[in-house]
């Protein structure tokens, strides 16, 4: 794997700065990471970091409402934004000589954003906020099963136990002194990482950065945290049974697992892919192809960073096969697994995934300017990205073995299953 250069620097206000300069295209990406996302919400206001979200597109003091996308847009870039529990991202790429554009747009709107804010502007992003919730959520086949999920393996108590979506009853409660609150509290250059990805002179990229974030002050009592600490096991399998307006059955087996950045979480990660990724792995040949049990699976390791990710594996009913059949075939499957461990053609297979997709990946600026991003805010460690493909290499049957043995137990169990409205009675 050619290795993604890596120069680091930090301005006197804080600002973690990451360069890395690659001239094959001319383009530049500009990444910036607040280390801020639904986990740090106060009660009763699930949702807000994703509304907030909304609300830094809504102009700041030199930029008026949407002339941030105009702009970036008229040189021929692209942007967006995305809020996840444990951040909340802001990203452009652009022409190589339009860096400065996107410098100056991220730091108006970190220095300046207050006082553009109006009643009105929040107004009308909740209901964008709103709407999204209703199209991905309440409105979509199946779309409750990330919110019934998180519930079920983390207690109220917990920070993970809501999804960054939040509820139409808190997104109505929030008012504009909890914009202003939460921006003074969070949105400061010493709470942020600044990648820089592609064709710049990294010279005069760190003096435009400068000019333009290093004014902004930094933020000396950013709140703390809130504990993300969790027993590794439920203790007990957590069930429940929706009847929804869904076409066909489907059943979600979930289950705690060791954090992102641990060896732990990359084996299970190993075993997701052994387990549901691609047309050889075991559930499709099992449950597809083999029995015709399922029309089709998937499998994710979902990294939340503090106390437990989630490991979900999901299966979608063929019409007419009853979903207790089903279930009983999944977990044969992913017993057979943990009790006989892969074979070596298994494990190369899915190393060579691996590093195909971390590869190809890693050729779009964007890319890497997202995952220096990541690695920098969530670890402090920019060069994790130059070791993904060695840390999933170094994955062998035993360690699969052991932490499936670890994590996927019945203790540690959720199972979710959708049957389609009309089926209630009988299911019951």
């Amino acid at each position: 794997m050619p290795q993604v250069p890596i120069e680091r620097h930090q301005l006197a206000n804080g600002l973690r700065v990451i360069l890395s300069h690659d001239n094959r295209a001319p383009i530049v990406a500009v990444n910036l990471w607040y280390e801020v996302g639904s986990r740090h919400e106060n009660p009763g206001r699930t949702g807000f970091a994703h509304l907030f979200e909304h609300m830094m597109l809504q102009g700041s003091a030199n930029v008026a409402k949407g002339e941030h996308v105009n702009l970036v847009e008229a040189a021929g870039g692209t942007w967006n934004a995305s809020t996840w529990l444990d951040r909340t991202n802001y990203f452009e790429t652009l022409p190589s000589h339009e860096l400065e554009l996107a410098l100056w747009l991220e730091s108006d709107r970190l220095a300046s954003l207050l006082s553009a804010m109006t009643q009105e502007k929040l107004d009308n992003q909740r209901e964008v906020v709103k709407n999204e919730r209703r199209w991905r959520v309440d409105n979509q086949p199946y779309g409750t099963s990330d919110e019934k999920i998180q519930k079920l393996l983390f207690p109220e108590s917990h920070p993970y136990h809501h999804p960054p979506i939040g509820s139409m009853e808190d997104l109505n409660a929030a008012g504009l002194a909890d914009v202003t609150d939460f921006f003074t509290a969070y949105y400061a250059p010493n709470n942020a990482v600044l990648t820089v990805a592609g064709d710049f002179d990294p010279a005069s990229a760190l003096a435009m950065i400068e000019k333009h974030f290093g004014p902004i002050p930094a933020n000396e009592s950013i709140p703390a945290g809130p504990s993300v600490a969790i027993e590794s096991i439920i203790g007990s399998e957590m069930r429940e049974i929706v009847a929804d307006r869904v076409p066909l059955p489907r059943i979600y087996a979930a289950y705690r697992m060791p954090p992102f950045g641990t060896d732990g979480f990359v084996a299970l990660d190993v075993a997701v892919d052994l387990l549901a990724t691609g047309r050889a792995s075991r559930l499709y040949r099992a449950l597809v192809r083999d029995q015709h049990l399922a029309q089709d699976v998937a499998g994710f390791a979902i990294p939340f960073v503090g106390g437990a990710a989630i490991l979900q594996l999901e299966c979608t009913a063929r019409p007419g096969v009853e979903p207790d059949v089903l279930e009983r075939a999944l977990f044969a499957e992913i017993d057979r697994l943990a009790d006989e461990g892969p074979t070596e053609d298994e494990l190369e297979r899915v190393r060579n995934l691996r590093a195909a997709g971390i590869e190809s990946s890693l050729e779009r600026a964007s890319e890497r300017a997202d995952r220096l991003s990541q690695y920098t805010c969530l670890f402090d460690q920019p060069e994790l990205i130059n070791s993904e493909v060695s840390r999933y290499a170094a994955v062998d049957a035993d360690r699969v073995r052991e932490g499936m043995a670890a994590s996927l137990r019945r203790d540690n169990r959720v199972v979710l299953t959708y049957l389609p409205a009309e089926s209630e009675d009988g299911a019951a």
